[in-house]
């Protein structure tokens, strides 16, 4: 069997853990980014796969902590804080002209879905539900450098975002049912970059990719607060935000017949993500639209709400190892650590993960690809944080979490010819 060969067969086994690796990652982070599709040998290849995440975190010791509103610390003191997703991707990739290689795909890279109900935190959150488009056009061109070959890479990707949350405005409507829903959706435009060498001979690859902020200028929906009694129709509100940047290195090689080392580290900035004030469109350009209201001076006080997520930076590690058995199997395993980006508010702690797949080649143009893994989101405490400026957030409800589980599963095909 030739290198090359070798090369396919146990990178396709350790990159069919790309969707797992990041399971339940920090910050609202999905599917994430991912180029591997752009590095395969074949002059036309195409992917799908799919990656099912089940969440198990549990909130408890609630505490309704503002009084203001009514306390409602009677609807209890637990919660699960966490709903299953999917996570889809699907590229196309093709060899332009010698030493050119495109790819095209379609990603969700962000998500969350919470969904505690009527719990004592309700007033800070009932539902939220965020999702993400992401289309992606990425190229590279590869020359000849020492013993392998450099690549440079670069693309643009065009994302959409969009979500809801639901919370409890009035508790004195009866059951309950004073709720407020803000209904948002935004758009905008990024770009990568990156550096690859490749010594397919050994299976080496060493690859840096930057991916740039994705700046939500558009943000627009509506604040429905007609279940409380205010308005006859939802106000048409407005806001801004960032998704965040990343750079991520990853290497693997061969390390002894048939046997692959493979790793990575990511950076995501998601402390570009704080406070996200919500403000009234019929008030647009009277004052800044800022997470703490204007003052008496100021020409009317816009902003109406706010989502509040005050993350810190996220870091992701993997290692791994890969093992062809047979012409046909190959197999990898993985670790993870996910830095957590809460730091006071939420519950995103630092996550450990141990995954696992197997990739079936039933004939030189197909593979099939399953994995799974399994786990441990870290205990912590959700209360009040104040950020620079001063702004406090977390200040409705504070809570406890302790370790609990997260599993997944994941499929793909490829064909490539």
């Amino acid at each position: 069997m030739s290198n090359l060969r070798l090369k396919a067969l146990l990178g396709a086994g350790c990159f069919s853990l790309g969707l797992i690796g990041s399971v339940h990652a920090g910050g609202i982070e999905r599917g994430g980014y991912d180029v591997d599709l752009l590095f395969d040998p074949a002059p036309f290849a195409t992917e799908a796969e799919a990656t099912y995440v089940m969440p198990e975190r549990k909130l408890k010791n609630a505490v309704d902590t503002d009084n203001s509103d009514g306390n409602v610390s009677a609807l209890g003191s637990t919660a699960k804080d966490s709903e299953s997703y999917w996570v889809p991707r699907i590229g196309v990739r093709a060899e332009v002209v010698k030493g050119v290689d495109c790819m095209v795909d379609y990603s969700q890279p962000w998500g969350a879905h919470t969904a505690p109900g009527l719990w004592a935190g309700a007033q800070s959150n009932m539902e939220t539900d965020i999702k993400s488009n992401n289309y992606a056009g990425t190229c590279s061109y590869k020359m000849d450098a020492g013993k392998g070959q450099l690549r440079f890479i670069g693309g643009v990707f065009y994302q959409e975002v969009y979500g809801f949350k639901e919370s409890l405005v009035s508790p004195l409507v009866p059951n309950f049912g004073g709720t407020g829903r803000v209904d948002l959706k935004g758009t905008g435009w990024g770009w990568r970059a990156g550096l690859a060498y490749e010594i397919p001979e050994i299976a080496l690859r060493a690859s840096l990719v930057y991916n740039s902020q994705v700046k939500l200028d558009n943000l627009s929906g509506t604040l429905d607060l007609t279940k409380v009694g205010i308005g006859a129709e939802p106000i048409d509100i407005y806001g801004n935000a960032s998704m965040p940047d990343s750079l991520e290195f990853k290497l693997q090689s061969g390390i002894a017949p048939g046997w692959l080392a493979f790793g990575s580290v990511k950076w995501v900035n998601w402390s570009v993500l704080q406070s996200i004030p919500i403000c009234s469109q019929a008030s647009k350009g009277l004052a800044a639209c800022t997470s703490i209201s204007p003052g008496l001076g100021s020409p009317t006080p816009v902003r109406l709400t706010s989502l509040d997520l005050m993350y810190r930076d996220g870091w992701t590690v993997t290692t791994g190892i890969g093992h062809k058995f047979n012409e046909q199997w190959s197999g990898a395993a993985q670790i993870s650590w996910d830095r957590g980006t809460s730091h006071g508010v939420g519950s995103q702690s630092d996550t450990w993960t141990l995954g696992g797949g197997v990739a079936y080649t039933p004939t030189a143009n197909i593979e099939v690809r399953l994995a799974g893994a399994i786990g441990v989101l870290t205990s912590g405490h959700s209360g009040t944080l104040t950020d620079e400026n001063g702004y406090q957030a977390g200040t409705e409800v504070s809570y406890n979490f302790g370790n609990d589980l997260v599993t997944a599963i994941s499929g793909g095909v490829k064909i490539k010819f």
